[in-house]
């Protein structure tokens, strides 16, 4: 069972980003920081706000206000993927936002989560089995869907639903295999 996310985190985030310059969706910015800690990087919070922070001015205090929100999002998702519950939920829009604008952002989750495992440093053929390795071809799928040809239908909701509990057992399955292939624990 998935666990379950804060609905209105996500648009607080968007705006937070948006006051602060960086044009990143929150999405994408969430599966950038998952991308590196189940990637095992062990610095993955200063590698993330460095990419983040690259071209903003230092001493704003909308900037500061939100790098203060992200490491607190850094702590939550570290603590979510490392303890004893299910692991983390994907930060994606609410519910009532169209079914279009989810799947963007599933989108932008998938894109920013390989990049984020990228820049862990894992190697898909020296890091990862075979079965990982296929995950993380079917995550890159993501990347590439058709957002347009998306409607508001029972059928695409559903799918929707089904593609992001896919991201969140491909993701947790990539943490395992690498905490295993690295003699740590999960």
């Amino acid at each position: 069972m998935l666990p379950t996310p804060d609905s209105k985190r996500y648009e607080r985030l968007q705006r937070m980003l948006a006051s602060a310059n960086i044009e990143s969706q929150a999405a994408e910015i969430h599966g950038v920081l998952c991308g590196l800690l189940c990637g095992g990087a062990t610095d993955a919070e200063s590698i993330w706000l460095e990419e983040l922070f690259a071209d903003t001015q230092p001493g704003d205090l909308l900037v500061e206000e939100c790098r203060d929100a992200l490491i607190r999002m850094h702590e939550e998702t570290l603590a979510e993927i490392e303890g004893p519950g299910p692991g983390f939920s994907l930060l994606l829009p609410e519910d009532e936002a169209s079914v279009q604008a989810r799947a963007e952002a599933v989108s932008a989750w998938a894109q920013g989560f390989l990049y984020g495992v990228g820049l862990a440093g894992v190697s898909p053929e020296r890091d990862l089995s075979d079965e990982t390795r296929e995950a993380l071809a079917d995550i890159s799928q993501v990347t590439r869907m058709d957002i347009d040809g998306i409607s508001e239908s029972e059928q695409d909701e559903d799918g929707l639903v089904e593609l992001t509990e896919f991201l969140w057992v491909a993701a947790m399955l990539i943490r395992e295999e690498l905490v295993h292939s690295r003699g740590g624990s999960a």
